[in-house]
């Protein structure tokens, strides 16, 4: 069942970067929780039910759980890589959603939603997780 390197790298990558901002969140003050919330209850309108304070704990606790579940090699790859898809799915979400973060075609990034867009990074990661292994299978299989 092994790990590759190139799995390995990818999960030590983006598992160190979002486990960082987790713990960044632990102690996230009540206003820019709120902030953290409107931008993402543009991706997910349902996380603006919530109380601001909650909603900075379940993200960081979320962040701290998904960048911890990258890190460790017993968790198999393909499922670390649909946590992260989920995860990738709802930045994008909420990048695409938001008015200003786009250009007039909906797609490339203004100055403001650079730093939401960048994060597409993170979707291809996921992408290569969940099925990485399988095409290299595959390609063992017909040699």
């Amino acid at each position: 069942m092994g790990i590759s390197i190139a799995n390995a790298a990818l999960r030590l990558v983006s598992g160190a970067f979002i486990l960082n901002s987790g713990i960044n969140k632990l102690r996230i003050d009540e206003a820019s929780a709120s902030g953290l919330q409107q931008m993402a209850a543009n991706g997910v309108p349902q996380l603006a039910e919530l109380e601001p304070a909650v909603f900075g704990k379940a993200v960081s606790i979320s962040e701290i759980s998904l960048g911890s579940a990258l890190l460790l090699p017993l968790i198999p790859s393909r499922l670390a890589g649909l946590g992260l898809g989920a995860f990738s799915g709802v930045l994008l979400a909420s990048y695409l959603r938001t008015p200003g973060m786009t250009e007039s075609d909906g797609i490339r990034p203004t100055a403001d939603g650079t730093a939401l867009a960048k994060d597409v990074w993170l979707a291809g990661i996921a992408v290569a997780l969940i099925f990485g292994r399988k095409a290299a299978k595959k390609i063992k299989k017909a040699k």
